[in-house]
């Protein structure tokens, strides 16, 4: 069986939020009813270009119990945010109800690039219930760049959807998020998943993406909380390059691991590297659960 035809048999879910219109996710949940409340679930936030079926590995690894992953709002069959020109903040409140309407109280919040901004902004929101966080070849944003070096890189991304369309787009970017060692299978993955995006909602996204600076979240988030943070990246990214990732981890002073052979789509390259960063994060929330 093709990745692509196991992420076929991974229906999504849907849940409705008040005023905030529509979440779809998709969910692995192998810790059963009655130890639901023991654990503290795995929340995955995809990046720009892509969506809930990026996590596939993650999302049929049963040794993780409890996983979580949505389409974020504009993304797939996801409702897109109110605002034209959103925040980070917008996103992560969004996040928030979403997993207020699943009854999900503590989680372990996992992003991947722009989702990394995402998760970020969500446990300054709510530092309280982020009980570990760990960010995945992390986007940064450019909020503390120029306007014009903002508008650029908007219109940059905008042109390339005008001029090629989402089908064209992914067929041309998918391969470059990663790394040349790549099956077709992967590569066939991240081409469908990418294909999937909304125009509308990935302007949205772009426009996050230009004002966000996920150093100022993390950081507030880093001086209220003492919950574990970890930063990891492919070695061959060529979307946030390794020595990028590497300045953020010290800039906070949390664990980096290189992910030896990958590219950008770690979670699809790198699973099992991927699912033990996010064991190590849930040792320490037991830990901290004593």
């Amino acid at each position: 069986m093709t990745l692509l035809e196991r992420l076929q048999e991974l229906p999504t879910l849907g849940v409705a939020l008040p005023f905030r219109g529509f979440i779809r996710y998709r969910e692995l949940n192998t810790v059963g009813s009655q130890r639901m409340a023991e654990q503290v679930p795995i929340v995955l936030l995809h990046g720009i270009g892509s969506g809930s079926g990026s996590w596939l590995h993650q999302l049929t690894d049963t040794q993780l119990g409890h996983v979580l992953a949505w389409d974020a709002p504009g993304y797939a069959d996801s409702s897109p945010l109110k605002m034209a020109e959103p925040t980070a903040a917008d996103y992560a409140q969004v996040l928030w109800a979403w997993l207020d309407a699943l009854h999900i109280k503590e989680v372990h919040l996992v992003g991947h690039s722009l989702g990394c901004i995402m998760a970020a902004s969500a446990a300054r929101l709510q530092a309280k219930r982020v009980k570990a966080l760990t960010l995945l070849a992390p986007a940064q944003g450019y909020g503390t760049a120029p306007l014009e070096v903002q508008a650029k890189k908007r219109e940059e991304r905008m042109q390339a959807v005008a001029q090629l369309g989402m089908q064209k787009m992914a067929e041309a970017r998918a391969p470059r998020l990663l790394s040349k060692q790549a099956t077709p299978e992967q590569i066939a993955l991240a081409m469908h998943v990418m294909s999937r995006l909304n125009e509308g909602g990935y302007a949205q996204a772009t426009h996050m993406l230009s004002s966000a600076s996920i150093r100022s979240d993390v950081q507030a988030f880093r001086a209220v909380s003492s919950a574990p943070i970890q930063v990891a990246c492919g070695d061959q990214d060529v979307i946030t390059p390794p020595q990028a990732c590497r300045d953020l981890a010290a800039f906070i002073a949390a664990p980096y691991t290189e992910l030896d052979g990958a590219g950008h789509l770690c979670a699809l390259q790198a699973p099992q590297a991927i699912s033990l960063l996010i064991s190590q994060g849930y040792s320490h929330v037991r830990q901290s659960r004593g």
